[in-house]
């Protein structure tokens, strides 16, 4: 139990109305979780406003009320506080109800469009094979030391952060690496949290959706990097025009990492495999078993945290030619008759581009490449038809196909993708609206040295149809079908 005037510690009150010396048991932003003796904060959600629960929360035992307006009726016996802001005081309440657990350990930010999985789930790697304990938290699962636990979001609410970085101080963690998304900056999930650094990968088109235009999507990344203390450090892709942008007001240690330009961390890609890419970093030669030039950028970004964070040049480049890909992130398989698969999460045109460009520039003659792509339902549809041309400037043969396609029906999406073909390129594209049936197709026109890229989900074991979600794994179905087909 804590003391309800403890966890409203450095929160922006407005008003009180009753006692704040009471006992809390636990703090909640869900009125169907209420206990006996909780803290029920009142959030304005995108969808839900959850001033419509208060009362209901009370009925089952709410105790104490954070709101931004009082109700109509005030119940006996419950204390209110009223706030400006109440995403922000949930995220300095859940940090207080946990004795603060991000001023414990070392804690690191990624954000960007493209790479936060990567880079995230690969320091992760390279810090415990440095023989620290380790926490993350990432799109694809959750790891306290060597414990894990399935993702739900790329950036958890308040509450769950919190908890899952309180449980890593009992397990004895070192550093936490934490993908940091746009909505977790803007509903102010991440707020009161203390970070050792932040890193900053790129910035291309996607959650249109949720931001109003490019520039507040811009500008809610770099509020991340506004609100890092002096103590931290700020490392940014400074190949990317919006890398500048993050330094403008940052107190923190300013570093950079490029390819292209002067930096901090300077790279250059001398080979691209498909067993992997020779490069060097600051002078220093080094073998990755990761694959092309987007690879690199993450690499750079790597080892420039290894380094910040104290670890030892050439230990830290050891360690990274050691590092095994991420679930989902150009993940291939060769079948027996030398077909390569490759799975990728890119959904963004930027990331697809990136990809594709990677095929090409480790193909090594005419192998035809087949891309199967299509784009998630209920978001921004403004990249559709920018995703249906890059796929098919870019490919031999593109299937369009469904992705998520939650309350939208896959065939409008897949129509609207196909306004970006150009005329040239209509002639090699497909449309099979069956997911499984699309990847079996591009199996059966490829070849022996050819290239079948899955497109957009990546890590994902399911798709989401209608409110439902059913077993779907792309790299499951695309190996599956090569054995079927003996390719």
């Amino acid at each position: 139990m804590n003391k309800l005037k403890d966890i409203l510690y450095k929160i922006s009150i407005e008003e009180i109305l009753g006692s704040t010396d009471i006992e809390i048991n636990s703090v909640q932003f869900d009125s169907r979780k209420i206990e006996s003796n909780d803290l029920f904060v009142a959030q304005k959600g995108v969808t839900v406003d959850g001033h419509l629960f208060i009362e209901k929360a009370i009925q089952l035992g709410a105790k104490a009320i954070v709101c931004e307006e009082f109700p109509k009726e005030i119940s006996k016996n419950v204390s209110y506080i009223k706030v400006e802001n109440a995403n922000s005081a949930l995220a300095i309440l859940a940090s207080n109800y946990f004795a603060n657990p991000s001023t414990k350990l070392k804690l690191i930010g990624v954000t960007g469009t493209n790479g936060k999985t990567t880079i995230a789930s690969l320091l992760y790697q390279l810090f415990k094979k440095a023989g620290f304990k380790v926490g993350l938290l990432s799109t694809v699962k959750v790891v306290v030391n060597e414990k894990e636990f399935k993702a739900t979001h790329t950036t958890p609410d308040s509450i769950t952060i919190n908890s899952y970085l309180n449980d890593m101080i009992n397990e004895g963690v070192d550093y936490c690496f934490m993908e940091v998304s746009s909505h977790g900056i803007h509903q102010k999930r991440t707020h009161g949290l203390h970070f050792e650094g932040g890193i900053y990968t790129n910035l291309s088109h996607d959650h249109l959706d949720y931001h109003n235009s490019f520039a507040e999507y811009r500008d809610v990344k770099k509020a991340f990097f506004d609100s890092l203390p002096k103590s931290a450090f700020a490392l940014v892709n400074i190949d990317d025009k919006n890398g500048s942008v993050m330094l403008q007001n940052t107190k923190a240690t300013k570093r950079t990492y490029a390819l292209k330009t002067i930096a901090d961390f300077k790279g250059k890609v001398l080979e691209k495999r498909m067993s992997g890419s020779l490069l060097t970093i600051n002078g220093t030669e080094i073998w990755s078993k990761l694959i092309g030039t987007f690879n690199a950028y993450n690499l750079l970004a790597i080892v420039g945290t290894a380094e910040l964070c104290g670890l030892e040049k050439l230990e830290v480049l050891r360690l990274v030619s050691e590092l095994e890909s991420v679930s989902g992130r150009f993940q291939y398989t060769i079948s027996k008759s030398g077909i390569t698969a490759i799975v990728d999460y890119a959904h963004t045109p930027d990331a697809l581009k990136n990809v594709l460009e990677t095929i090409s520039d480790i193909k090594t003659g005419k192998e035809k490449v087949i891309t199967v792509v299509g784009c998630g339902g209920d978001r921004d549809k403004t990249k559709r038809p920018k995703m249906a041309k890059i796929a098919s400037q870019l490919s031999s043969q593109t299937i369009f196909t469904s992705d998520n396609p939650r309350t939208e029906n896959a065939q409008v999406i897949i129509d609207e993708m196909e306004v970006g073909v150009a005329l040239e390129n209509l002639g090699k594209t497909l449309s099979i609206v069956d997911r499984k049936q699309a990847i079996k197709t591009a199996c059966k026109l490829s070849e022996t040295g050819d290239i079948v890229l899955v497109a957009g989900k990546g890590h994902e074991n399911y798709q989401e149809i209608n409110g439902e979600r059913f077993h779907f794994d792309d790299l499951e179905v695309v190996t599956e079908c090569l054995i079927q087909l003996n390719k």
